[in-house]
């Protein structure tokens, strides 16, 4: 990227050893710049509050999705709201379609898989700061194909919507789903709120009368 301004990117993972693997590979790109790491999305916006103090904001945070305590979802929305001058690029290994439109709806303007290519990467972070999206392709295309042939039945719902749905089934509360599946209340609620919306249903226990019916769990 010759002659193309120079990216300063936060980069925001809880696996140290997958972290320093990003932060190598940021550092082979031209142009681009670490501005610091951060463990998990409360690090990530303590960090950023810091530098904001500094007035050394970096342009991009490079986020990853599945992490203890503030999962990734959360800390792109704190982030949009808090600093908004910082782009938010999810970098993940995991490519359903529900966790890109969770994200977007965050305000992430990125969704890029691990093992995406430097070009890749390097033109996420290079759309963002420009104000664009960019979706990694196979995503995009699953999303794309969604949306040309919508579900029904249990179809509507996304594998992460029937992994809550098999647990509220079971009776777990938002918290007890939050922790099962290492996200946070806030998106566990979430979560539920669109199950019960696609199923129709107004209550837990007509979502759960459903999973059993549909032969998602077995009857207690």
């Amino acid at each position: 990227m010759t002659g193309a301004a120079t990216i300063e990117v936060l980069v925001v993972d809880d696996h140290a050893v997958l972290r320093r693997g990003v932060i190598a590979f940021l550092e082979a790109l031209e142009g681009v710049t670490i501005a610091g790491e951060a463990g998990d999305g409360q690090e990530a916006l303590d960090r950023l509050g810091q530098m904001a103090v500094q007035g050394e904001l970096p342009d991009v945070a490079l986020m990853d999705l599945h992490m203890p305590g503030m999962d990734g979802i959360s800390a792109t929305s704190e982030i949009v709201r808090q600093f908004p001058a910082v782009k938010v690029v999810i970098l993940t290994s995991f490519s359903e379609t529900e966790r890109l439109n969770a994200a977007l709806e965050a305000g992430a303007s990125g969704y890029v898989l691990k093992d995406a290519g430097p070009a890749e990467l390097d033109t996420a972070l290079r759309a963002a700061v420009r104000d664009e999206v960019y979706l990694d392709a196979a995503v995009a295309g699953k999303l794309t194909r969604q949306m040309r042939a919508p579900a029904s039945g249990l179809g509507v719902l996304t594998d992460r919507e029937k992994e809550v749905l098999v647990l509220v089934a079971q009776g777990r509360s938002n918290q007890d789903i939050a922790d099962e599946l290492y996200i946070s209340e806030r998106t566990a609620r979430s979560h539920v709120s669109h199950v019960l919306t696609k199923l129709r249903v107004t209550s837990r226990t007509q979502a759960a009368l459903v999973a059993v019916k549909e032969g998602l769990v077995r009857p207690s």
